[in-house]
């Protein structure tokens, strides 16, 4: 089956109150069953994706992230994640762009985008933003972004990034260092039938902002191949 059940999201509401290790040994099997169901899941998704957009293809097992968290660095030492969480990459140095998606009780997403860009790609963006803001706002204000993510997603700088006008006419796109679009869905929607095909159509309104992207990362700004 490639449907998520409500027993996956009540696995996750059940952790998030237990989150300590005698309980997840004692309710392992939970894990073991929401896990399989969602590998079962990512395959159906990447199986779908690979009709509409050239990925990296990997076993369902390496798209979902392990249940433990890494606690080494942080002051949360709760060792178990309370949601579950995978992805999909494009494939080839020509197109950018990573398929993200986190399924937890409440606020289940899907998106993408680019989360850590590179100091070198994040500045080679915001040339190509910076030159020819046009192309960017056309997408971001065209009926299929809106209506899917709403608006452009990301860290921001407080003032402007060395190296631009605070007064560019640019600036409240320049100002991202992070670049994502990311849609919500209930956990009625999460556990409906098919689901997956409704995933495949929110990352697919992801293709045009996507290929924007690719196109900046792998041109210089008068459209020379970089890669």
């Amino acid at each position: 089956m490639s449907n998520i059940s409500p027993s996956t999201i009540k696995f996750l509401k059940d952790i998030k109150k237990n989150n300590h290790k005698a309980w997840y040994e004692k309710n392992k099997p939970r894990k073991e069953a929401a896990y399989e169901e969602m590998w079962a899941f990512s395959e159906a998704l990447q199986n779908e994706m690979k009709k509409v957009d050239q990925i990296v293809e990997v076993s369902p097992k390496k798209m979902i992230k392990r249940i433990h968290r890494d606690v080494r660095f942080s002051k949360d030492k709760t060792p178990y994640k309370t949601y579950i969480m995978g992805g999909l990459a494009r494939d080839t140095d020509y197109l950018r762009g990573g398929y993200y998606f986190k399924i937890e009780p409440g606020k289940s997403h899907f998106g993408g985008g680019f989360y850590s860009p590179e100091p070198k790609d994040l500045k080679l963006i915001r040339d190509h933003i910076a030159q020819d803001p046009k192309r960017l706002r056309k997408i971001l204000s065209s009926a299929k972004w809106k209506n899917t993510f709403g608006e452009l997603l990301g860290e921001q700088v407080k003032t402007s990034p060395k190296g631009f006008d605070k007064d560019h006419p640019a600036i409240d796109l320049l100002r991202f260092k992070q670049y994502y679009g990311m849609k919500l869905f209930t956990e009625k929607e999460v556990c409906a039938p098919g689901f997956y095909k409704e995933v495949v159509k929110t990352w697919k309104n992801l293709r045009p902002w996507f290929d924007y992207m690719s196109d900046c990362l792998t041109h210089d700004l008068n459209g020379t191949p970089i890669v």
